[in-house]
């Protein structure tokens, strides 16, 4: 008798994830030459990942706190992280959190953040279970965003102009023109500082003509913070444009990752910050954002929370924590200082301001597909597609060669 074949042998083998898929060949590529550019980490000079020292430091309290237990926390989560996340957000004078109108919901990091957010607006907002709202996200972007909102049911996902490849920076007036032309009530993915994968980001003049034509055609912005701090090395000027859409008044979403300016990449910390008109509406938002994470992960883990959550809470612990985020994006700054200056001593054809003028963990080179694949097969330097590099995957050791090899690239390829 013939076997049966598998109930599952009508699914499809899915395509890999780009970046985990680019990290895997540079592992298995043994040429002694290899750089990472792909990998969306801090890494140190060294090329190593790193354990920020005031994390070492609050993990070993944690462990020596006889009085915690491993009891479940509350589906909505540990509520002094959730309360201290949306203050660095939001900044310690806002007049939301005074007003008693914010409210959060700890999250598996990031992109938990933004499917919590995403399933509550699908299911209340703009109409109940309404999937044809409008979703805009910027061209380029952080590819999850399509994939969450088509996930939590949206089958309208638009993209707004962003990226300006002739000039190598922001298309201000196409992005204005995207959202005067947007129906009321669409839905806009902002990228509240790094944008990624540009690392362009708009200037404060430009982010107030956003919020205005925002505002005047009723759109809904829901911001993604994922490098607050990281940035610049300032948490209040990297959380500028969430602080100054909530002093214009604005109900909002902020996903907040802990991943890149806490270095707890495999803890999953993240938060979203709800902004309403006032306490009542915040309350009914997390009553049924509190249903929709019960049967998400029912309620999240507690290390890495209580790792923020210590660090955030203690004067002593938060300015070591600054200071070791200020040397992470001190250390951003430094390469692409040296990356520009090596490139334009080669007289690399270009410009090459826009690696400087870019901002956070990632530049869009300006490389073309048929460059990076040179890139990657012929000097293997491993980057993505678009021509998105790591800067924390440069170091004082490869610079010189990664410049060379760039040069090379666009040179000999069209």
């Amino acid at each position: 008798m013939a076997a049966a074949a598998s109930i599952f042998a009508s699914v499809p083998r899915a395509p890999p994830v780009a970046v985990f898929k680019l990290t895997a060949d540079f592992r298995e590529d043994a040429d002694s030459r290899k750089v990472n550019l792909g990998v969306g980490a801090y890494r140190t000079d060294e090329g190593q990942p790193w354990v920020l020292p005031v994390v070492r430091k609050v993990e070993q309290l944690i462990a020596g706190d006889g009085k915690l237990n491993h009891e479940y926390l509350p589906i909505l989560g540990l509520p002094e992280f959730r309360a201290n996340a949306s203050r660095i957000a939001l900044g310690d004078d806002s007049p939301a959190i005074k007003e008693n109108r914010v409210g959060s919901v700890q999250s598996l990091g990031g992109t938990g953040a933004l499917r919590i957010g995403a399933e509550f607006l699908r299911r209340w907002y703009n109409g109940t279970n309404n999937t044809a709202t409008p979703v805009y996200v910027s061209s380029p972007t952080w590819e999850n965003h399509n994939s969450v909102f088509l996930d939590a049911g949206f089958k309208d996902i638009r993209t707004y102009h962003y990226w300006d490849a002739a000039k190598r920076g922001l298309d201000l007036q196409g992005l204005l023109d995207d959202m005067e032309k947007a129906p009321e009530f669409s839905i806009f993915i902002l990228h509240a500082c790094a944008h990624n994968p540009t690392g362009t980001d708009p200037t404060p003049d430009q982010w107030k003509q956003i919020a205005a034509v925002m505002k005047r055609r009723f759109l809904f912005p829901f911001f993604d913070s994922a490098y607050q701090g990281f940035a610049s090395g300032s948490l209040d000027k990297d959380a500028w444009a969430v602080r100054y859409f909530v002093s214009e008044g604005f109900e909002l979403f902020c996903a907040q990752s802990f991943s890149k300016n806490f270095g707890l990449y495999n803890e999953r910390v993240g938060n979203l910050t709800v902004v309403g008109k006032d306490a009542d509406n915040v309350q009914r938002v997390l009553s049924q954002m509190e249903k929709i994470v019960r049967t998400t992960w029912s309620n999240p883990p507690s290390q890495g929370a209580r790792i923020v959550a210590t660090t955030l809470t203690s004067p002593q612990l938060f300015a070591e924590w600054k200071d070791n985020v200020k040397t992470m994006a001190d250390r951003v700054l430094l390469m692409r200082s040296e990356l520009r200056s090596r490139l334009e001593s080669l007289g690399t054809p270009g410009t090459w301001n826009h690696i400087t003028d870019q901002i956070g963990m990632f530049s869009f080179t300006g490389l073309n597909p048929k460059q990076v694949e040179y890139m990657i097969k012929e000097k293997h330097i491993y980057l993505m597609a678009s021509g998105r590099i790591n800067m924390c995957g440069l170091t004082t050791k490869n610079l010189d060669y990664v410049a060379k090899s760039i040069h090379e690239a666009v040179t000999k390829i069209q």
